[in-house]
């Protein structure tokens, strides 16, 4: 007898039967056999404007299909218990509409409420929803008792829907004339995948986050990339899940206009913590770049050594928990005007830390954003057919261009 096989096979057995007999005794539904990955994710980055009693109904995309799905609500900027109540998961048919049938209530440790502490976030139980990759999802949630700082994901290129005062998470169609683009308090949507399934994160600022691509379009570069790994028959068990955040920096926190922690202090909680993480993609500098010619506090002072070594050390956190990670290289963006005009020394810094990104040979990968939205015939600048009119961030076809450089054959033999 191969007693080791026997032990082996042994110990997952049992393990199974104990998870499974512990759900039963909780009252807790049961899920199918699978990986759990993040299936689409948006990083907290700051608070709102106080909410009465509501129900909010937010619209996300799936990277991934699967047979069951768990979300995760965040209080993490709030100083005040947040109380959720009658949550609900469905398929989105458009606007503020459900696919009839589709609803699901979905519950805390059983229960219909749950109150978060602020700084922390809970995980709903799973629940039994089967989604396919990429279609788009509904997450409907009341506040009782409103929230005096909400938690949020200010920049969301996705509609949120609003009804003040009453309950009506549950109704399949909702119609409110007070929206936004927000996404409060949930930070992650988990999907039960086929076992063999991975996450890749990638984590940026305002281009990762698709700032000025198509409202509601799902146009974002990590978009266009989950499109393209959906349509490669061994590649359609990576989740692509986003972690940009407008303003974000890679060496330091908040400064107006730079916004969330930056890169280095939330690398555990938005990248390295996602289950069944295997590769991450790095877009960013180019506000610590800027903030450094903006802010006059001497650690904004920033130079591109000190940028190159804060990659270094996000480099080694990913390395020493298995995770590959990539790098692309800094856009062009000459002519930019906001925060401030793009300058001769800003410039200097950008090609520095692209000569060190592209030479270095520090990243597990490399993408060339840089050459691929270049202006040929001014190589700092953009090509006005791929900017979306500011100088700094792409358009739809510039973000589906970003999406297509990746070496997805040579990323998925890592």
């Amino acid at each position: 007898m191969n007693y080791v096989k026997f032990f082996t096979t042994s110990i997952r057995v049992a393990a199974v039967v104990f998870f499974v007999s512990t759900a039963m005794a909780q009252n807790l539904p049961v899920p199918s056999p699978g990986t759990w990955v993040t299936g689409w994710m948006a990083a907290p980055d700051g608070v709102a404007a106080p909410l009465t009693p509501v129900t909010i109904r937010q619209v996300l995309r799936t990277s991934v299909g699967g047979t069951d799905v768990r979300l995760r609500f965040s209080n993490l900027l709030g100083t005040q218990p947040l109380t959720i109540s009658s949550v609900h998961v469905a398929l989105h048919a458009g606007g503020g509409a459900i696919v009839e049938g589709s609803d699901r209530l979905a519950l805390f440790n059983g229960a219909g409420t749950i109150t978060i502490a602020p700084g922390s976030s809970v995980a709903i139980d799973p629940v039994a929803l089967p989604v396919e990759a990429l279609v788009e999802l509904a997450v409907s949630l009341y506040l009782p008792m409103g929230a005096s700082l909400p938690t949020v994901h200010d920049n969301g290129a996705q509609t949120t829907y609003l009804v003040e005062s009453k309950d009506v998470a549950s109704v399949t169609s909702i119609s409110s004339t007070q929206i936004n683009d927000s996404r409060y308090f949930l930070t992650d949507v988990e999907v039960l995948a086929p076992i063999g399934t991975h996450t890749l994160v990638v984590v940026g600022d305002s281009v990762t986050d698709g700032i000025r691509s198509t409202q509601d379009g799902n146009a974002r570069w990590p978009d266009f990339l989950a499109n393209r790994l959906q349509g490669m028959p061994a590649a359609g068990t990576v989740a692509v899940v986003n972690a940009g955040i407008a303003g974000n920096r890679v060496l330091n926190d908040f400064g107006s206009p730079y916004v969330g922690p930056s890169t280095l202090n939330r690398f555990e909680r938005d990248v390295l913590d996602k289950p069944s993480l295997r590769w991450i993609i790095l877009l960013q500098g180019i506000n610590d770049i800027s903030a450094s010619e903006l802010l006059k506090t001497p650690k904004d002072q920033v130079s591109a050594q000190q940028i190159i070594d804060g990659m270094k050390l996000l480099i080694e956190r990913a390395h020493a928990k298995g995770v590959k990670i990539w790098a692309g290289t800094l856009l062009p963006r000459e002519g930019a005007v906001r925060p401030l005009p793009h300058s001769a020394s800003m410039e200097a810094k950008r090609q520095a830390v692209n000569l060190w990104i592209r030479t270095g040979g520090a990243f597990d990968g490399v993408v060339d954003f840089d050459l691929v939205l270049q202006d040929p015939a001014h190589p700092s600048r953009q090509l006005n057919t791929l900017n979306s009119g500011d100088g700094t961030h792409p358009n739809d076809a510039g973000y589906m261009l970003m999406a297509n450089a990746v070496d997805l054959v040579g990323l998925l033999k890592q």
